[in-house]
C-alpha cells in the first residue's frame, strides 16, 4: 500500500464534465468495478459525489498498467491523469461523457471482499447491513440520503438565524421528569444512588430560556426515549426544537409555515403553500378517525347511527343504546380487491385494535353480499347505501361499538390499510395543522383524567371556566403539524400564570409537593417574570424520511437501532465490567425472561 505523500486531491469523482478536457486532475476514491479486457482496463472510481471511469491502455505506464490490473472491489486508490471524452458513452451516469487517461496511480488501501455488493437497493438482509454499516454507508443511495439530511440540517440553521432565532444548547444529564415515554437514567458516580436522565426533548430548558430573555431559541437537539421501536420512531433522534416570546398559536404556525415553504423548495425544489390546511383535533378525528391524517385519498368517515338507530341488529343495536355510535366509509370500485378473503383479514386487524368486528356490504354484479343484510329491512339497507353513496362495485366497512374514540381509530387504521391494498394513496406532499387537541385524555386504566400533553400546556382561554366541570370538553392551546399521515412536530402555547399552573397540577392529581419535586426548579422561574410563549420541536429524521419517501428512520440516520434498540455494528447495548458497577453504587439484578 502507498502514501498520498505529493498528492492533492483537486476535483471530486462526479463533479467533471465534459467541459473539463484536457484538465488535469488527481481523484480519491472506492473501486465500484474493475474490468479487465486484456490490453484494455477500466476502474469505476467512486467518491460520495458519484461515479467516473478511469481508463488504462497500451499508452500507459506499465507499473501504472499492473497496479490497474491488481485493483480490487473497495480497494481505495487516488488517480492522475487528464480528463478526455469517452469513444463509448454511458447515458446512465453524470460523467458518462468522459474518463480520466491514468497516468498515475496509488493504491491507499486494500479491501477484503465485501459481505454484500456496495449497490443501491441493496438486497442483503438489514441487519447484516447494519452489522457492517462503514460498507452500507459507502452505498450511493443511504449516502444520498444522509447528503440530504445535511443540507436540510444547514438550510434551518439558515432560516432560523435570519428570523432572529439564537441557538442556545441544553444539557444531555438533566433531571429525570415525567414527559410520557421512560427515560434513558444515567447513573451519577459522584453522588451513589442518583441518576441523570437524557432528555426526552429540551422543553423545560428552553421554556427557561423563555425566563432568561432570550425571546427566540432554537436548537437541533438530541433526544431520548426509551419506548418500543418502530418504522418511525428510534430511541435517539433530532429535533428542531424551538420556542418563542410575547406571541399566540397563530405566531408559531406562521414561522413553521414559511420554514417549511423554506427548506422544501432549498432542499428538494418543491414548492409548498405559505399557508397551510387546518382542522381540529374533532374534525380530523370525525372525518378521518385520526388525529394524524393521511390526507392524500378520500374515503373520509361518515355516521350511519341515524340510519340504523331501529335496526334490530344486535350489533348496532346494543353498541347505540350504550350511548355509542356506528360509523363507516366507502372504498370505491374495490370488490374485487376486496374479496371475502381480504375483508376476514381486515376483521382480523380491527379485532387487533380493539374492535368486536367489522360489518360489510359488497357491491357485486350479482347485488349485494353483506354480513348482516337477513337482519335488516328494505329500508335501513337503503337508507345505509344512500348515506354510503354505495354503488356497483363499492365496498362499505363498518363499526359500532359503545366507545365512539374506539369506533374512530379502528376505522382509521382500516381506512390507511384499504388505501394501500387499492393503491389509491397520490404522490406528494399534503400537510395539515391539527389544533385545538383536548386538554385531557381519559385513562381507561386509571379510570380518570390526565393530561394528554405535558402539564404546561395551556387550556383555550374560553375553557378555563369549566376546566374542574367539564373536563371533557376542555381543548388545549396545543397543535401538530402532520405530513401524509405522519406526526412531523408537536407544540403548545405554555402556562405562564402561577395560579392557572396550580389549577392545572390539582387537576391532574399533582400535589404541591410533588409539582415542586418535579418542576421546582422552572416553577421557581417563573417568579420572577415569564413572559407569554409557546414553540414546538420538529422531527428533523422524519421530515427527510418524509422528503425522500423513506420507509423507514434507519433509512435517514446514519448508526441507527434496530427494532430490539440493538445495534450490530459496535453490539451495544452490552455489560460493563464489576469494577465500572462497584463504582457506582449499582447492583445487577437480572430481570427473568419471559
Amino acid at each position: 500500500m502507498e502514501f498520498m505523500t505529493g498528492l492533492k486531491r483537486t476535483h471530486y469523482c462526479a463533479d467533471l464534465r465534459l467541459a473539463d478536457a484536457g484538465k488535469k486532475v488527481t481523484l480519491c476514491g472506492w473501486v465500484q468495478r474493475q474490468r479487465d479486457l486484456g490490453s484494455l482496463i477500466f476502474i469505476d472510481l467512486r467518491d460520495r459525489t458519484g461515479i467516473i471511469q478511469l481508463a488504462f491502455d497500451e499508452n500507459t505506464d506499465k507499473a501504472v498498467f499492473e497496479k490497474a490490473a491488481s485493483a480490487r472491489s473497495e480497494y481505495v486508490l487516488a488517480a492522475v491523469g487528464t480528463v478526455r471524452e469517452r469513444s463509448a458513452k454511458n447515458a446512465e451516469i453524470p460523467t458518462g461523457d468522459i474518463e480520466i487517461d491514468v497516468e498515475e496511480l496509488r493504491i491507499l488501501a486494500k479491501s477484503e471482499t465485501p459481505p454484500f455488493e456496495i449497490i443501491e437497493n441493496c438486497p442483503t438482509a438489514e441487519t447484516t447491513r447494519l452489522k457492517y454499516r462503514y460498507l452500507d454507508l459507502r452505498r450511493p443511495d443511504l449516502q444520498k440520503n444522509i447528503l440530504l439530511r445535511n443540507k436540510v440540517a444547514k438550510i434551518t440553521r439558515d432560516f432560523f438565524y435570519d428570523n432572529g432565532f439564537i441557538e442556545i444548547e441544553t444539557p444531555m444529564l438533566m433531571k429525570s421528569t415525567p414527559e410520557g415515554a421512560r427515560d434513558f437514567l444515567v447513573p451519577s458516580r459522584l453522588h451513589n444512588g442518583t441518576f441523570y436522565a437524557l432528555p426526552q426533548s429540551p422543553q423545560l430548558y428552553k421554556q427557561i430560556s423563555m425566563v432568561a430573555g432570550f425571546d427566540r431559541y432554537i436548537q437541533i437537539a438530541r433526544c431520548f426515549r426509551d419506548e418500543d421501536l418502530r418504522a418511525d420512531r428510534q430511541p435517539e433522534f433530532t429535533q428542531i426544537d424551538l420556542e418563542m416570546s410575547f406571541v399566540d398559536v397563530e405566531d408559531v404556525l406562521e414561522i413553521i409555515e414559511k420554514y417549511i415553504h423554506t427548506v422544501f423548495k432549498e432542499a428538494i425544489g418543491v414548492e409548498i403553500p405559505e399557508k397551510l390546511p387546518r382542522l381540529t383535533y374533532a374534525e380530523a378525528m370525525d372525518r378521518y378517525g385520526s388525529d394524524k391524517p393521511d390526507t392524500r385519498f378520500g374515503m373520509e368517515l361518515y355516521d350511519l347511527s341515524d340510519e340504523v338507530k331501529n335496526s334490530e341488529f344486535v350489533v348496532f343495536k346494543s353498541a347505540l343504546e350504550a350511548g355509542g355510535t356506528v360509523r363507516a366509509f366507502t372504498a370505491k370500485n374495490a370488490v374485487k380487491t376486496l374479496s371475502r378473503k381480504e375483508i376476514d383479514k381486515l376483521t382480523e386487524t380491527a379485532k387487533g385494535i380493539g374492535a368486536k368486528g367489522l360489518a360489510w356490504i359488497r357491491m357485486t354484479d350479482d347485488g349485494i353480499a353483506s354480513s348482516f343484510a337477513k337482519f335488516m329491512t328494505e329500508d335501513e339497507m337503503a337508507a345505509i347505501l344512500k348515506k354510503a353513496g354505495a354503488e356497483k362495485g363499492d365496498v362499505v366497512l363498518i363499526v359500532a361499538d359503545r366507545k365512539k374514540s374506539l369506533v374512530l381509530s379502528v376505522l382509521g387504521a382500516l381506512r390507511c390499510e384499504v388505501a394501500r391494498k387499492l393503491d389509491i394513496i397520490k404522490e406528494g406532499y399534503n400537510f395539515l395543522w391539527i389544533t385545538e387537541f383536548p386538554f385531557f385524555d381519559w385513562d381507561e386504566d386509571a379510570q380518570q383524567f390526565v393530561a394528554m400533553h405535558h402539564p404546561f400546556t395551556s387550556p383555550l382561554d374560553e375553557c378555563i371556566p369549566y376546566l374542574e366541570s367539564d373536563k371533557a370538553s376542555v381543548r388545549a392551546k396545543a397543535y401538530d403539524l402532520v405530513l401524509n399521515g405522519i406526526e412531523l412536530s408537536s407544540g403548545s402555547i405554555r402556562i405562564t400564570n402561577p395560579e392557572l399552573q396550580d389549577r392545572i397540577f390539582r387537576l391532574l392529581g399533582l400535589s404541591e409537593e410533588e409539582a415542586n419535586e418535579k418542576f421546582g426548579f422552572l416553577l421557581g422561574a417563573f417568579k420572577y417574570g415569564a413572559p407569554p410563549h409557546g414553540g414546538m420541536g420538529i422531527g428533523l429524521d422524519r421530515l427527510v424520511m418524509q422528503m425522500i419517501g423513506a420507509e423507514s428512520l434507519r433509512d435517514v440516520i446514519a448508526y441507527p437501532k434496530l427494532k430490539d434498540a440493538t445495534e450490530p455494528m459496535t453490539n451495544c447495548p452490552s455489560e460493563v465490567d464489576q469494577e465500572q458497577l462497584d463504582v457506582l453504587g449499582i447492583e445487577i439484578k437480572k430481570t427473568p425472561e419471559a
